[in-house]
């Protein structure tokens, strides 16, 4: 290990130079010419002797070839441009290579990562007790909800028609019957609507509710829910993959008012928390929530070692071996804290905002509705949406997303990029308008 610092530093100016180079070749957010300029033909991948150059090549040309999620006119998905400082913060993780799944891989790892989740339990409940763990994303945080809740006798899912596709996915992973999950109408802004919940409502079920759909940032009505699952006697799991990051903000954390009554929460750092993938976070508020993952294994976790003091995160997770995703989000968190994170989820939610409004007063464009969070959906009036889509995918000259409304395609802005300015987002609409 002493040689490897040595060892790194050229190598870093090389990583370093060759991202430049990369960027300037594609010149833009995507490469020039669609699918087909992504071409890694001849590419041998495996030769009998070791290629001089290979990082630098390669990294050169990976970086020609990707989307750019720092480019202003990168806006298509929930695609963040993650910090510098989280960034560097991954060569350590990954120098150390540190492993979760047992205190003599990671003695570090193993103290930091509960000290990480608890602070991130008083951003969400507002108090430090509870269990949690660091998982690959919203999909895996969703399945530990379902999971837990099954676990806990729960056999009928219900959750809003807008809510994120890994729902569905994730109860047929757990081998629930179809039928077992049941989707609540939502109003105009993509809500859960709690009337229609109150007629579906039964003891034994899990509620699955949304802050944040990845289309429009809707954020289902927390505190009527909560309300409604406590009467019922159900459980309540948040999906605010998205949505989450509000808590950062003074101006937008009252959007999720009543997240603190959820048994379970999900958050995604690799989307407002500006964090390289993956960052996501499962949290509960019961100490005990995550018992039924408890596993032993002699030779991770054996008990005379936790009697001994030696503390196991194996029971905490549904994987063996597990990255130190934790120290980035904490260098991030002590870097920025709870203002600095606040400013950047506000700086996209006004270039949201500037959005919409430069949308609203262009004649050729229709807004679907008021932005919640940083996303903005929109269409150019009678044209072929799609096509406008791919032909700027094309050209390499803007990333714009799409989704479906009514039937029809609509274009959207995801705007995380903190550092881009309302200049910018005129100039991503005048190529939307000029790509009709």
């Amino acid at each position: 290990m002493t040689a490897l610092p040595d060892e790194l530093r050229p190598l870093l100016g090389q990583v370093l130079a060759a991202l430049a180079d990369g960027a300037r070749d594609r010149g833009g957010p995507l490469p020039v010419g669609g699918p087909s300029a992504v071409d890694f033909g001849g590419l041998e991948v495996l030769p009998a002797n070791g290629v001089s150059g290979a990082l630098a090549d390669l990294t050169r040309r990976v970086a020609a070839a990707t989307a750019d999620p720092a480019d202003p006119r990168c806006a298509g998905h929930l695609h963040c441009p993650p910090l510098a400082v989280a960034v560097a913060a991954e060569l350590v993780v990954a120098a150390l290579n540190p492993s979760l799944d047992s205190w003599d891989q990671g003695p570090s790892a193993t103290a930091l990562e509960p000290m990480v989740l608890e602070a991130l339990r008083r951003l969400v409940f507002g108090v430090p007790e509870g269990s949690g763990v660091m998982t690959a994303g919203g999909t895996e945080s969703n399945l530990m909800g379902l999971l837990l809740a099954r676990e806990a006798g729960v056999r009928r899912i219900l959750c809003s028609e807008a809510a994120h596709f890994s729902v569905r996915r994730n109860a047929h992973l757990l081998g629930l019957h179809p039928s077992a999950l049941v989707t609540v109408p939502v109003d105009a802004q993509q809500r859960m609507i709690p009337g229609e919940l109150a007629i579906l409502l039964v003891p034994s079920a899990l509620v699955v509710a949304t802050a944040g759909t990845t289309d429009f940032g809707a954020i289902d009505p927390l505190p009527a829910i909560v309300e409604l699952c406590r009467g019922a006697g159900a459980r309540l799991h948040v999906d605010a993959s998205y949505g989450g990051g509000a808590l950062f903000s003074d101006r937008l954390s009252g959007l999720l008012d009543g997240v603190a009554g959820a048994d379970t929460v999900a958050l995604d750092l690799h989307k407002l928390g500006w964090q390289p993938i993956a960052a996501g976070v499962f949290l509960a508020r019961d100490p005990a929530g995550l018992e039924p993952l408890a596993q032993r294994a002699a030779y991770l976790n054996p008990a005379d070692d936790e009697d001994a003091g030696y503390p196991s995160l194996l029971g905490n997770s549904l994987r063996t071996t597990r990255r130190f995703d934790a120290f980035k989000v904490l260098v991030t968190l002590r870097t920025l804290g709870r203002e600095g994170l606040g400013a950047l989820v506000d700086a996209c939610h006004a270039l949201a905002l500037h959005a919409a409004s430069r949308i609203g007063a262009e004649p050729s464009l229709e807004l679907a509705g008021p932005p919640v969070l940083t996303s903005v959906v929109f269409r150019v009036r009678d044209a072929d949406n799609a096509a406008i889509r791919r032909r700027l995918l094309v050209s390499g000259r803007a990333v714009v997303g799409r989704t479906e409304l009514n039937g029809a395609v609509w274009l959207k802005l995801t705007l995380l990029n903190p550092r881009a300015t309302a200049a910018d987002v005129d100039a991503l609409v005048d190529l939307v308008l000029g790509a009709t």
